[in-house]
């Protein structure tokens, strides 16, 4: 039942101002709480029990972060669920607007003086707007993230972990109007510790020839002897094996993406390691999605050319520390071909993933979501299940407290035109053993140091002309970097 209204008028001036606004705070602090003391009882005990049932659900999943955090971070990426939190929000906000409105009416402003019936009006009207904004806004987000989701993210099949490891297959696609069709421009394996998120990086060279695929697939029976024909130059390298098997989908009946799969195929026989999925970017998309994060910041130890090889060189991205790049240097600088070997760009785009994820905070993906899930949608093709991004986001969070160790497929350990592919699948799985042991009992404790013995790095073959010994320090672009590197982070140094 509603309370009796009193007559206010019998109190003094003063007093009604400072009720009516108690009334606003009351409201803000605690909805339903203005109604229980000056309206209907009812009414503000059901506000209350929607309040704390809200309240107990954000408590539930908070815990249930605290016990299960990847698993919770599942169950809020759903659609489903996202949906279901973006009507509560505008629900919410519409409710809370009514119980902002009442409580104005509740604090009688006709018997207020005008200067503090304005200033009431005032507080009310700017009350609603900052709580009522601020959910709307957080409605926006909800659906942001859930259209993200839907549109990156399929109903893929679930790919287990494969000796405690998940093996993502990372590719740089460039499908330029000057391009026929798409080929990677560069392939990076994640191989990512499934309890730890421990990451190894593994370079695959975009000129490696005659790769080999796995026993009884299709390519393996066009190609037995490794990804060749007579005369095939360019078309027969590791880069060329999207663009063959998007072009031969007979090969791949009931198959959407030839391309990856057949590409997956190949890593997979020559790194000797299970893939679980891949990620293919746009790189010319990568840009919007690097100015959306507000840039990267590195260490640039040899300025790097922006332009080249078909098109003239335009400028130089400088060398220098901590040096602040936007999308279009970031680019370039993982890009750059020109006074540049494609190893030495292996090396810096390495650079440029490490960097991303260890800069890249939870208060820059809140504050700049609606940006990079825009430019995101544009850049990124997965085959990840939308089931699983709260594992890979478990697991990249932990990942971000632990150093990067590398490996790269390149001279002089590994010769591109005629590899040894049974030296690259050892040095794949020494270079994991490495990276475990970090993790292991007894290994000494501060998770840097390993304490597996480094392998002998095969030398350079010697040539008859005798070259003085370089006495320039190490750049965070080397011409040829070490096959091995125990921390991405020691080739981005100036």
């Amino acid at each position: 039942m509603p309370q009796e209204t009193t007559n206010l008028r019998n109190l003094r001036e003063p007093v009604r101002f400072k009720r009516a606004l108690t009334l606003l705070l009351m409201t803000l602090v605690l909805p339903g709480s203005a109604q229980i003391v000056a309206g209907s009882r009812k009414a503000g005990r059901w506000v209350w029990r929607v309040v704390a049932g809200l309240v107990a659900i954000v408590i539930f999943f908070v815990i249930l972060g605290l016990i299960w955090r990847s698993g919770t971070i599942n169950i809020l990426a759903r659609p489903g669920t996202l949906r279901i939190v973006q009507v509560l929000l505008i629900l919410l906000a519409i409710g809370w607007a009514a119980l902002f409105v009442d409580a104005y009416r509740l604090g009688q402003p006709l018997t207020l003086e005008r200067n503090h019936r304005l200033m009431t009006s005032i507080m009310d009207g700017v009350l609603i707007f900052v709580v009522v904004g601020a959910l709307i806004y957080a409605s926006v987000i909800v659906n942001t993230q859930r259209d993200f989701v839907a549109s990156v993210f399929g109903n893929g099949q679930k790919s287990k972990a494969d000796k405690g490891r998940y093996n993502v297959l990372l590719m740089g696609g460039d499908s330029g109007a000057d391009r026929i069709g798409t080929r990677p421009d560069s392939m990076t394996l994640a191989s990512i510790d499934a309890d730890t998120g421990r990451t190894v990086l593994i370079g695959l060279p975009r000129n490696l020839a005659k790769v080999p695929f796995p026993a009884g697939t299709a390519m393996a029976k066009q190609f037995p002897e490794g990804f060749k024909w007579n005369k095939c130059a360019a078309e027969c390298l590791l880069n060329a094996v999207y663009t063959y098997a998007a072009d031969h989908k007979n090969l791949f009946p009931g198959d959407a993406n030839p391309g990856e799969t057949a590409t997956m195929q190949a890593i997979e026989a020559v790194t000797g390691l299970k893939l679980n999925y891949y990620v293919l970017i746009d790189l010319a998309g990568f840009r919007d999605l690097l100015n959306a994060v507000g840039g990267i910041t590195l260490d640039i130890g040899k300025r790097v050319p922006i332009g080249g090889g078909s098109s003239p060189i335009k400028g130089y991205i400088e060398a220098g520390k901590n040096q602040h790049l936007d999308g279009y240097h970031a680019l370039w600088f993982a890009r750059s071909r020109a006074e540049s070997s494609d190893y030495e760009r292996m090396a810096r785009q390495k650079c440029v993933m490490s960097a991303m994820l260890n800069q890249l905070s939870p208060q820059t993906v809140l504050t700049k979501f609606q940006g990079i899930a825009s430019a995101s949608k544009q850049v990124v093709k997965t085959n990840i299940p939308a089931g699983e991004l709260g594992t890979f986001t478990d697991l990249a969070l932990d990942a971000k407290k632990l150093p990067v160790s590398s490996f790269s497929a390149v001279p002089p350990l590994i010769h591109t035109g005629d590899p040894d592919f049974a030296l690259i699948r050892t040095k794949v799985a020494e270079a994991i053993a490495k990276s475990e042991s970090l993790d292991k009992e007894g290994s000494g404790g501060d998770g840097k140091t390993s304490s597996t013995p480094r392998s002998s790095t095969s030398k350079a073959p010697t040539t008859s002309t005798t070259k003085k010994p370089s006495t320039k320090k190490p750049t965070s672009s080397p011409t040829t970097p070490a096959a091995g590197v125990d921390d991405v982070a020691s080739i981005c140094k100036a």
